[in-house]
């Protein structure tokens, strides 16, 4: 059977539909333009799927350093990573990684603008003749149904973690260590090498009633407990171990290259991850009390990876590197599209094969830090952005940025940059060099709820930021007018955005507990303004941790199941016109962060009114901001 050729055209081409190309898409097609997001596998995810299994962890850390604290340091992750956590949190208590899989095809699927094509490879560029490299297409091939497309765009963005559109468009990139000298980063070897973080299969176990013996194939690799000092035995995790997520330090392959030797290291981590398995099970004799104490008796697999996560291969270099010294200083950029916080988190290369290294040496970034859009712009193929684990960043910086919760703000950050430059024909290359541009993408951002150090809603035509605020109460903190700050978490605590950028206050209204349900928030005019749009960000708790994760002792840490106790579920939205007051909108079951209420036909209104009725579990309302957009 022959193969097909479809020509395609879209504004925005995104290849990859992971942690940072699934956030990416979104936020393009929310823009209004064109995309296409192409994914080579039949679930979108990548490391988050149910092909990989890794939990999404980003700026607020995790385990020794965790950077958050109600009401003054909240660092986890806003915008479009957000809806997606809050979406698991609610429609997936029983914590299926498949349904994952699902909530994040259903957000994509109803997009308008937004086609997704699954099990398709973007396998080469086709470049413009010019005097600068442009790609003007790409090919894609789904073998699955022996189709090849050729898809044309405006914008180009590599999600796909290797790096495979950009290599085939010609862009440069980096692997391996740079040397101490390169770029002067104290945690850079003396000498530069080829080498980088390996990659791991996860597994899950399942506890039965009964002994559930575990015999393993011939291949799988023999390990002692002198082997695992270091990893099994250092990381025992809960005071009562269990077994059903797996080992994120059975690491392998980070000398080697982690594209062109992938299979192999499949293989190899099949042997290695079994390995563990056994020696849990059927420790050798001198050994048993070793064993015995993980009480594995009438644990059985339920599951083994096959797709190896990985960490590390490729990065681009883009129109800035970023390195160790821009992370631990949290240097300011005034293109900045994203933040990050996640430790400078560096392993051997030899993964399980270096039984007397640790399997991380973490060296905790002391504030939030930003991660600029020229880190996610090729600096030689004029057309070509990337965001996710292969953005331009030395190996030390990489080790920070490269978490899947930051890669999806990145992802966020580079998506909205890319719409504007389509949807305008501006070069992406040249996008940081403009303030006007920047500040168009940076406030977009602002307004979808990402959180961008130091910058506030200064849009012109919010309405909210003139209205007289009154409420029916409020407390110490956590005044009316709170919800006009122009910012929509607290970052002054410790470890939070760094000094002159974290702006002290709670940033939401937050009614009086003794004063109780309902409560109601109000904005005024002194004359009719023409409204086609309300936009509410509640409080979701984002100073702990939240995200779906197969390790029992993790989710215990969460409100897994519910919406958050701080969040706002149900209540009403009414405005007050030259007739009265008109109820807009009865919301109940709310879960999400942001809602927004749209006016069809616009409504000319003297004021407006939010009434709280109920909340997921505290005894007073939360509003972090108001914003009400004036017609043109």
């Amino acid at each position: 059977m022959p193969v097909d050729t479809h020509k395609l055209d879209c504004d925005v081409l995104i290849a990859g539909g992971g942690p940072a190309g699934v956030p990416c898409a979104l936020a393009a097609a929310r823009s209004g333009v064109k995309v296409i997001l192409c994914h080579d596998r039949p679930v979108l995810g990548g490391n988050a799927s149910s092909e990989v299994r890794m939990h999404i962890v980003g700026a607020n850390g995790t385990g020794s350093f965790d950077r958050g604290r109600e009401l003054e340091t909240e660092a986890r992750e806003g915008g479009i990573i957000e809806e997606i956590r809050l979406e698991a949190c609610v429609r997936n208590p029983q914590r299926s990684a498949s349904m994952f899989d699902l909530i994040l095809y259903d957000m994509c699927r109803a997009e308008p603008n937004l086609s997704v094509l699954l099990n398709t490879s973007v396998v080469a560029a086709e470049m413009a003749i010019g005097a600068i490299d442009r790609i003007e297409s790409v090919i894609a091939e789904r073998p699955s149904t022996q189709d090849r497309f050729r898809v044309s765009a405006k914008v180009f963005v590599d999600c796909t973690g290797d790096g495979r559109l950009g290599v085939e468009a010609g862009a440069a990139f980096m692997e391996g260590r740079e040397s101490r000298e390169q770029f002067g980063e104290s945690l850079a070897r003396e000498t530069a090498d080829n080498s980088r973080l390996g990659s791991t299969i996860l597994l899950q176990a399942r506890k039965h009633d009964r002994p559930m013996p575990f015999s393993a194939p011939s291949w799988v690799r023999q390990f002692s407990r002198e082997d695992l000092k270091l990893r099994l035995y250092a990381f025992p995790g809960e005071e009562t171990p269990t077994h059903e997520y797996g080992f994120w330090w059975a690491e392998w392959g980070g000398t080697l290259d982690t594209v062109k030797d992938n299979e192999m290291i499949r293989d190899e981590l099949l042997a290695i991850t079994l390995g563990i398995w056994d020696h849990i099970k059927n420790g050798p004799i001198g050994e048993a009390a070793d064993c015995n104490s993980f009480d594995a008796a009438n644990w059985a697999l339920d599951w083994v990876g096959f797709l190896p996560g990985k960490r590390e291969s490729r990065r681009f270099i883009g129109q800035h590197i970023l390195t160790e010294q821009d992370v631990m200083q949290s240097r300011e950029f005034p293109d900045a599209i994203a933040y990050g916080g996640w430790s400078l988190d560096l392993h051997p290369p030899e993964g399980i094969d270096a039984p007397e290294q640790a399997p991380c040496t973490q060296h905790h970034v002391p504030w939030l830090y930003d991660i600029p859009l020229r880190c996610c712009v090729a600096r030689d193929v004029c057309n070509l952005m990337f965001a996710g684990r292969n953005i331009s960043a030395t190996h030390v910086a990489f080790s920070s940025t490269r978490v899947m919760a930051t890669c999806a703000v990145i992802g966020q950050g580079v998506g909205t940059a890319a719409a504007y430059a389509a949807s305008r024909a501006c070069e992406p290359m040249l996008l940081w060099e403009s303030s006007e541009h920047m500040s168009w993408i940076q406030q977009r951002l602002l307004r979808d709820d990402a959180y961008l150090i130091g910058h506030r809603n200064s849009e012109r035509s919010d309405l909210a930021r003139r209205a007289r605020i009154t409420a029916s109460s409020y407390q110490s903190g956590g005044e009316a007018t709170n919800v006009v700050t122009g910012q929509t978490r607290a970052v002054h605590g410790a470890r939070g955005a760094p000094s002159g950028r974290n702006y002290f206050g709670s940033h939401r209204w937050m009614s009086d507990p003794e004063q109780g349900l309902p409560a109601w928030i109000q904005l005024e005019w002194d004359s009719p303004e023409k409204i086609d749009e309300i936009q509410l960000a509640f409080d979701t708790g984002l100073h702990r941790h939240l995200t779906l994760s197969q390790h029992n002792g993790y989710t215990t840490r969460m409100c897994w199941g519910v919406p958050q106790p701080e969040t706002v579920l149900d209540y009403q939205v009414a405005v007050r016109t030259e007739q009265g007051w008109k109820a807009l909108a009865n919301i109940t079951g709310n879960y999400q962060r942001v809602r927004r209420h749209r006016l069809a036909p616009t409504v000319k209104a003297f004021a407006i009114r939010i009434t709280i009725t109920a909340t997921g579990g505290l005894d007073h309302a939360r509003v972090c901001e108001l914003r009400v957009q004036r017609a043109e």
